[in-house]
């Protein structure tokens, strides 16, 4: 891995588009090593149940990560509401995130052929689906101004990921019955289309042709929305089953949604999670 000038050296580049979608322009925000380079990538997709959250769900993860030598792009993508969907919009949201970087490479200093994705929950969710169904969903607006770049990664980290989201529907049936943020995502509920559902979750694509993408999990002992047994360990098992590395970080204790606490915090669950990641970065990434 090519390591920063010096320990902390790297810029920010706030509010960059990166595309615009069905005339929505899309940002995110970069934070660049200093140095020869050229460095690593990660396309970071925030989380908030695919109809809210801020890519400035990252402000830490951004600055940690630069200043060890890896890029890190956050992205906005596109949100749902009710009667308005976002599959598979937001996941091509994604794709277009990934091209920009490597269509970018040269400029942003980035090495194009070390680009991965790392996403917290619905982030996960959508990371995981750009990852390895990429071939499905890409292709969606071929007027992009990087629309023929690939879209491969070869990492993808999840930080409490929805993997299964069929089994989210009926979560979120019982937590909040008629605001059901899955239906909103997909447009549907369960049992009008299940193939659609089978689409949107990632443990649909935990087959032997995606295995070359190595992947980290990670999930807190207490996430108190997303089942981790439905979720991380069955897709865990899935992509063992089918051939990939895999390494996973269980965080005793933790909840949902401690992916944006400051890493540099006493007791910070990040900041527990955060040298075992850079572990699994500097072997795969």
């Amino acid at each position: 891995m090519a390591a920063a000038e010096k320990p902390g050296e790297f810029e920010t580049r706030l509010n960059v588009t990166y595309a615009t979608h069905d005339s929505v322009a899309l940002a995110g925000d970069l934070y660049l090593p200093k140095g020869a380079g050229p460095f690593p990538a990660l396309v970071a997709v925030h989380g908030g149940g695919w109809v809210q959250g801020a890519r400035n769900a990252f402000q830490y993860w951004g600055p940690w990560l630069a200043a060890r030598g890896y890029a890190v792009f956050a992205i906005s993508y596109r949100l749902a509401k009710t009667g308005q969907k976002t599959f598979p919009h937001a996941v091509q949201d994604v794709l277009a995130g990934i091209q920009y970087v490597r269509g970018n490479a040269k400029e942003l200093n980035v090495a194009p052929d070390r680009i991965g994705l790392f996403g917290h929950s619905a982030g996960g969710n959508l990371s995981a689906l750009a990852a390895l169904g990429g071939s499905k969903f890409a292709g969606g607006y071929p007027n992009d101004p990087h629309a023929k770049v690939s879209t491969d990664v070869k990492v993808l980290a999840g930080l409490y990921g929805v993997y299964d989201v069929a089994h989210m529907w009926g979560v979120y049936n019982t937590q909040s019955p008629g605001n059901n943020n899955i239906e909103k995502f997909i447009g549907c509920p369960l049992t009008e289309n299940r193939q659609l559902y089978f689409d949107a979750s990632p443990i649909s694509y935990a087959v032997t042709a995606n295995n070359k993408i190595a992947v980290h999990l990670s999930v807190g002992t207490e996430d108190d929305l997303v089942d981790r047994t439905v979720n991380t360990d069955a897709f865990v098992l899935a992509l063992k089953q089918a051939g990939f590395f895999v390494r996973t970080t269980i965080v005793q204790g933790a909840p949902h949604y401690f992916g944006s606490d400051p890493i540099d915090e006493p007791g910070s669950l990040s900041g527990f999670l955060a040298p075992r990641l850079l572990r699994f970065l500097a072997e795969k990434l």
